[in-house]
């Protein structure tokens, strides 16, 4: 009996802390105005900016409306297709921020939270099921993070975060970059997107110039190396930075900055916003030694 009184202690306890989170988080999520059919969410990313999906941004006017039921309008300060983000500026919003949390980890307890509709925020509860990176999108784009759980995330959701039991925002959820299937934008990922949307409105993204194939590395073809796959450059730019840096036709790339490059994804993913007009260091294996040369990434128009 004692057994069965502690298990049911445990459960309740559990259950308020979960409702708990779902009440410390939803002060910060809204609801989102910006298409005629289903209303979306969005979540305060500090006095006076939402940040929400971009596929469910469909007109020029926008409304927000707060947990207390208040409406505001707000204006589109960037977008990003490529992690369907959007950041919305909202004058007098005056509502905290939520808190973020880094590190996710499979079979994580966690819940999706939406205000797709006025009234109480919507949740739904499962677990962390995979956190991972690059994943190619339905526009053929590579996303260069991602995270995935079996929380339900209903219709509206999207734009809205998931959560830990301390109701730390691990990432925002969309539908819009898989079609039907929703996939979680890791917090890491969304903060930094949102600062360079803030910024400027878009995401730079860099350009090596080069063309490449995936090619399986023998041992004794590695230069000291282990990995067993590298990219042999099929194709370099007249002029482009490859070009420019020494890249050379036949070279086997193997890393970037310091980053080892096992596939094209691998390489899309490296040339980051933050790695535009730097002169990085890139290592390739030509008549089966290892060189280094340097090269001024571009950015992509």
């Amino acid at each position: 009996m004692e057994a069965t009184v502690d298990q049911t202690d445990i459960l309740s306890g559990f259950s308020t802390q979960l409702a708990d989170a779902v009440e410390r988080v939803g002060k910060a999520v809204v609801l989102v105005n910006g298409r005629a059919r289903q209303a979306a969410t969005g979540i305060v990313l500090r006095d006076g900016v939402v940040l929400t999906a971009a596929h469910v941004i469909e007109r020029d006017e926008l409304e927000i409306e707060t947990w207390e039921g208040k409406t505001l309008k707000a204006t589109l300060a960037g977008r990003d297709p490529i992690t369907d983000l959007a950041v919305l500026k909202v004058e007098g919003l005056g509502l905290e921020p939520a808190a973020t949390a880094d590190g996710p980890k499979v079979g994580q307890f966690v819940l999706a939270v939406g205000r797709p509709a006025s009234g109480s925020p919507m949740a739904s509860s499962g677990i962390v099921s995979a956190v991972g990176g690059p994943l190619r999108t339905r526009e053929g784009v590579l996303l260069e993070q991602y995270l995935s759980t079996d929380a339900r995330p209903y219709p509206g959701f999207s734009g809205g975060p998931l959560v830990n039991t301390n109701g730390e925002v691990l990432g925002i959820m969309t539908s819009g970059i898989l079609g039907n299937s929703s996939v979680v934008i890791p917090s890491a990922l969304v903060l930094r997107v949102a600062e360079a949307l803030l910024e400027s409105g878009t995401i730079k993204r860099g350009y090596l110039g080069v063309a490449s194939q995936p090619i399986d590395l023998a041992e004794h073809q590695r230069a000291g190396r282990t990995q067993e796959t590298g990219l042999l450059i099929v194709h370099v730019d007249e002029d482009g930075p490859a070009h420019k840096g020494g890249i050379l036709l036949g070279d086997i790339l193997v890393g970037l900055d310091g980053k080892t490059i096992t596939d094209g994804e691998v390489l899309v993913a490296l040339l980051a916003g933050d790695r535009i007009g730097k002169a990085l260091p890139v290592d390739v294996i030509r008549g089966g030694e290892l060189k280094t040369v340097e090269v001024t990434i571009s950015e992509r128009k």
